[in-house]
């Protein structure tokens, strides 16, 4: 039986990667941070994805009090209409975060038995944030398998080289409830609209004439 330990944020990158596994008959766990975030409605949404699909799942809890990011500060302002497609950091960077979570996944998967991690990341986000790179992903990898005993746990990322419209198609493809993703940076009671995350999706759902039911 294949195994797999799934990255989930309750986002539309998430969910995609979650229904992937579940095409590719996986059986898959799902971890799910709260890191602090100010947008914590994701938690939310990634638990509504978990038991939709009757997995088990974890909600791990931890603190990053150094992190700048506007995430996590109330001091910062989440960046809106910022210009698409920009190589700058934005300041919703949490650093380190990929590697946080991925050193969680696999001391989970190697606990668990499991042989693979699977993660959203893309080449959209990767344009800002380092740790979303595939050489990066790939090193990560490698290190582990150095660092643990069981070292033939894969790190699958299985949208690393897809658009955020790509992941699109693929989502409504594999019949991923889209209406229940969250997506927004924002602590708000709906989708802000305008932070870098909801026009990258507005942005998708537009390239494809299709309205966006989180709406």
């Amino acid at each position: 039986m294949k195994k797999a330990v799934v990255l989930l944020s309750g986002g539309i990158d998430s969910a995609t990667s979650l229904y992937y596994a579940k095409d590719k008959g996986y059986t898959s766990e799902a971890l799910i941070f709260d890191y602090g975030q100010r947008h914590k409605k994701e938690i939310l949404f990634a638990e509504r994805l978990a038991k939709l699909n009757s997995i088990k799942y974890l909600i791990i809890k931890i603190d990053l009090p150094w992190a700048r990011s506007s995430l996590t500060r109330k001091s910062l302002k989440v960046p809106k209409k910022r210009k698409l497609y920009q190589k700058s950091i934005p300041n919703t960077y949490v650093s380190g975060r990929n590697i946080i979570f991925l050193s969680y996944a696999f001391s989970y998967a190697q606990s668990r038995r499991i042989d693979n991690v699977i993660i959203g990341a893309h080449m959209q986000d990767y344009s800002g944030y380092p740790d979303c790179r595939n050489n990066f992903l790939r090193s990560f990898q490698n290190s582990c398998r150095m660092g643990i005993s069981n070292n033939k746990i894969k790190l699958l990322a299985p949208l690393i080289n897809m658009n955020k419209t790509d992941i699109l198609k693929m989502a409504l493809k594999l019949g991923v409830p889209l209406k229940s993703t969250w997506s927004c940076y924002c602590p708000s009671p709906g989708p802000c609209g305008n932070c870098d995350s909801c026009r990258y999706r507005a942005k998708a759902f537009n390239n494809l004439g299709l309205k966006d039911p989180a709406f």
